[in-house]
């Protein structure tokens, strides 16, 4: 008998290839979907699939103990401006922002994962499942960056370390010794946007995990349409946690990248 695996799903593709994989090794996802940010094809690739608004973390207790779930993972984010608009705590899910506040993502996170997990299901990394989706180390890319372009990788992993040590984000844009954009709630995109547009062609994108990350949620990811973005302001240079960052769509990713002339490092 298959045993059914929980899905507390986000938005992007992440959820998704997490579902494919899971199919594959023959289990059966329960998934809670959240509205507004989950892609509905989920659906097809879920034995069931329930709708939730983001904050109902009771209602996703109850869902998971009524489909008999003793495991679930936390796959693909929840855009930040989200706790803004459309944020509909239940009690519990209130009960618990009263006793960890609501402006720190590990933190709160954290609180989730401690609340599930006290009710009988285990969170998991969630990774689980996905380890040929972690970047390796070194060169990914045809180019490799030049000497300046590492001497700035070497010093944007600093400073996002440093960040997401403080818990505001995971992704820095350096130029030549300078940073000019670091990532807050706007997302990794549009911190990539910012910064080559401030930094003009060549900036240097470093998005890296935080340095206590807690692998069962928040593991930073990559992939073509950062690629496109990087593209859009003709950055030249993506460096990323080796073996602690995503890479979705990787040969397409690398392919694009290639065309781009941008290159792709694993640190």
């Amino acid at each position: 008998m298959s045993e059914n695996i929980g899905l507390i799903a986000g938005k992007g593709q992440f959820p998704l290839l997490f579902a494919q994989a899971a199919n594959k090794q023959g289990f059966k996802v329960i998934a809670v979907a959240h509205r507004g940010e989950t892609d509905p094809a989920l659906e097809g690739l879920a034995h069931r699939l329930h709708w939730v608004y983001v904050g109902q973390l009771g209602k996703i207790i109850r869902i998971f103990k009524k489909e008999r779930v003793s495991r679930a993972v936390l796959a693909g984010g929840i855009s930040r401006g989200r706790l803004f608009r459309e944020f509909r705590p239940d009690w519990r899910a209130l009960s618990l922002i009263r006793r960890v506040g609501a402006g720190r993502d590990d933190r709160l996170l954290k609180a989730v994962a401690d609340e599930i997990e006290g009710e009988g299901i285990r969170i998991e990394p969630s990774t689980l499942f996905m380890d040929e989706l972690l970047a390796s180390e070194g060169q990914l890319s045809r180019r490799a960056p030049t000497p300046e372009e590492r001497r700035d990788i070497d010093f944007g992993y600093e400073i996002a370390k440093e960040i997401g040590r403080l818990d505001i984000g995971q992704c820095v844009v350096v130029r030549r010794g300078v940073v000019v954009a670091l990532e807050a709630i706007e997302g990794t995109d549009e911190t990539i946007r910012r910064g080559g547009l401030l930094a003009g062609p060549g900036a240097v994108v470093v998005k890296v995990s935080k340095p206590r990350q807690d692998l069962r949620f928040d593991v930073p990811a990559v992939g073509l349409d950062t690629i496109r973005t990087m593209a859009e302001v003709k950055a030249a240079v993506l460096a990323v946690d080796a073996g602690k960052s995503l890479m979705f769509d990787r040969e397409e990713m690398l392919k694009e990248a290639d065309r781009a002339g941008i290159a792709v490092w694993g640190v």
